[in-house]
C-alpha cells in the first residue's frame, strides 16, 4: 500500500486580492461621491415635499428641508478630510 502524500497546495482565500478589491471599491465610491455629491432624499423620494392625506395641500419634507436631496456620507468624509488638510 502506498502512503498518501500531502501536497502543499494553496486552498485558502487569497487575502491580498480581497484587500485590493476592498480598496478599489472604496476608492470608486469616494470618486462617485466627489462627482455626484447629492443623493435623493429617502423620505420624500427626491420631491422635497409631501401631499396631505386629502391630496389638496402639501408640506416640505423635514429631513431634506424641501430640497429633495441630501449630501452623501462619502462626500461628508471627503469634505472633512479636505478641511483637515487645509487647516494644518
Amino acid at each position: 500500500m502506498t502512503p498518501l502524500l500531502a501536497t502543499a497546495g494553496h486552498t485558502g482565500p487569497d487575502l491580498g486580492a480581497w484587500i485590493l478589491l476592498a480598496v478599489l471599491a472604496a476608492a470608486g465610491h469616494l470618486l462617485h461621491c466627489v462627482i455626484w455629491p447629492y443623493r435623493p432624499c429617502r423620505k420624500c423620494g427626491g420631491a422635497g415635499r409631501f401631499r396631505s392625506p386629502s391630496g389638496r395641500a402639501w408640506r416640505y419634507c423635514n429631513r431634506c428641508s424641501g430640497r429633495g436631496a441630501q449630501l452623501r456620507t462619502g462626500r461628508r468624509i471627503w469634505t472633512h478630510l479636505k478641511n483637515t488638510n487645509r487647516n494644518r
